[in-house]
């Protein structure tokens, strides 16, 4: 029998190589391989230990996967680990430790990852298994049955191998693991090929200006002068001819006005702002689509976070309020017991979510807009493909969070975005990553960190619906549930038997 200290080591090798096939590491194919390790660690092994050992690899899994967390709530960031952890592990429970175990835990860790995306507090979809595949072959079945069709596949490989490596004790259901397995990713790839995509209908000259600064900086007032400045000196660099001008998230962060009157030099207030910003519309006469942050103007308590469409005559086409907001970063749950604890590390205000439809529309096309981490959740870019956007447009703000994991993830998911709904996605941030994302998924073009830098790219315009954006997750949760309870039919035969 292995001692406590292997069964712990090889828990703790399953995260990793889980972590690494996730950005920023993205060596994709290490997820088949911890997940065969996990399906080891459950064969045989009662609810408390398939809990704990499943709890350790998610663990070691999301610790690194989501490090950058630590830099803005240490506690937040642990309570995350647990919180996914436990998901994980009740997920490894409902399994059968026996036969049935491996075709259940393909609809298990499904079932875990979209309920980790969705609750509590709208969810967290962070160092997520599908952004290790975002560069892999097997991206493109998110076309079929979104990521979550993704999650499946990369679990059913992970139990083949399992499968294969039962060797010599190998019975007629490790066979039928690895030829189902084998069968499923084979499926999917022609169904993948079969897949509507959506159809070009038109192009535009886009261009994305990032003014470029240091990292581990907040979206506060302070300093929003010095980034509107940067912003409009990169904007300087476009070319023209161009037709859509994309800023990043919040770079246009006015203060209050004073109330004695007097404006002080280094602020950046709303006025100027506006001249400023119609102004460059024209004279790039373009649409310029600028991300705003700050207090709402008739709630003291509360911030606004949207992005504008200004046309080239300097009139303002559509706005979109951010709908997805960040909580603990954005807005504090249950804020009057939170404040008791972390008061101090906390957001004052809570930002007020928009409610309308994540499309702009203007006069060089339908533009979808999710604004910083909404790019995470699918659904996001799924309604504004549906809502008839033809284009995807991604303004964020990774200056706030150190390291680059975050960034690397947001461009995998932009990238998964993209190949989902069949359109091209265009990704602004003030130090990096911007990213130029064709329909299938293809990074054109990215900035490097803290660069002050312009992408510039003919991009089509497309429409039309793909298998995932028309039927949504329900097909896969569907077949999640099913897979769990043909696991469980087995076990329960027994028992009666």
């Amino acid at each position: 029998m292995a001692s406590r200290l292997q069964i712990s080591a090889t828990a703790v090798l399953a995260g990793l190589l889980l972590a690494a096939s996730i950005p920023p590491w993205g060596w994709w194919p290490a997820a088949f391989p911890g997940i065969a390790l996990l399906d080891r660690l459950l064969v045989d092994q009662p609810a408390k230990r398939r809990f704990g050992r499943t709890m350790l690899v998610a663990a070691a899994w999301l610790l690194p996967g989501t490090a950058w967390i630590w830099d803005l709530t240490p506690p937040g960031w642990l309570v995350l680990i647990l919180l996914h952890g436990a998901f994980f592990g009740l997920a490894a429970v409902i399994v059968p430790a026996g036969r049935g175990r491996r075709i259940g835990l393909v609809g298990a860790v499904t079932l875990a990852e979209f309920v980790r995306w969705s609750v509590p507090f709208g969810g967290a979809p962070l160092a997520t298994l599908p952004m290790g595949q975002a560069g892999g072959p097997l991206a493109p079945v998110v076309r079929v049955g979104g990521t979550l069709l993704l999650v499946a596949l990369v679990v059913a490989i992970g139990v083949g191998l399992s499968a294969l490596a039962d060797g010599r004790r190998a019975g007629t259901d490790s066979v039928a693991a690895a030829a189902s397995a084998l069968g499923a990713v084979a499926l999917c790839g022609v169904l993948a090929a079969l897949a509507p995509s959506g159809h070009v209908v038109g192009e535009i000259d886009v261009a994305l200006v990032q003014g470029g600064g240091p990292q581990r900086t907040r979206a506060t007032p302070t300093g929003a002068a010095i980034v509107f400045a940067n912003q409009l000196e990169a904007n300087d660099l476009v070319d023209t001819p161009v037709d859509l001008v994309l800023w990043p998230e919040n770079v246009v962060n006015p203060a209050s006005e004073p109330t004695t009157g007097e404006r002080r030099p280094d602020r950046l207030y709303a006025d100027d702002a506006v001249a400023a910003l119609e102004a460059e519309a024209r004279r790039l006469d373009a649409v310029l689509v600028p991300g705003w942050f700050h207090r709402h103007p008739t709630i003291p308590t509360a911030n606004v976070n949207y992005s504008t469409a200004i046309e080239p005559d300097g009139s303002v086409a559509a706005v979109y309020d951010k709908v997805r907001t960040v909580p603990f970063g954005e807005f504090v749950p249950l804020r009057g017991l939170v404040e008791a604890v972390a008061g101090d590390d906390l957001p004052a205000r809570d930002l007020l979510p928009g409610t309308g439809p994540a499309v702009l529309h203007t006069s060089v096309g339908r533009l979808g807009v999710s604004i910083s981490w909404e790019v995470f959740f699918e659904h996001r870019t799924r309604d504004a493909a549906r809502d008839g956007a033809q284009v995807l447009l991604n303004p964020t703000n990774g200056a706030s969070y150190w390291l680059t994991i975050l960034q690397s993830q947001q461009v995998a998911s932009s990238r998964l975005a993209a190949l989902e709904t069949g359109r091209w996605l265009l990704q602004a941030a003030p130090t990096g990553f911007s990213a130029i994302i064709d329909a299938q998924g293809r990074v054109l073009e990215r900035t490097g960190v803290s660069d002050q830098a312009v992408l510039q790219a003919t991009v089509e315009l497309r429409e039309g619906d793909t298998w995932a954006t028309r039927f949504g997750p329900w097909p896969m949760l569907t077949l999640a549930l099913a897979l769990l309870a043909a696991a469980r039919t087995p076990a329960r035969r027994r028992n009666h038997r």
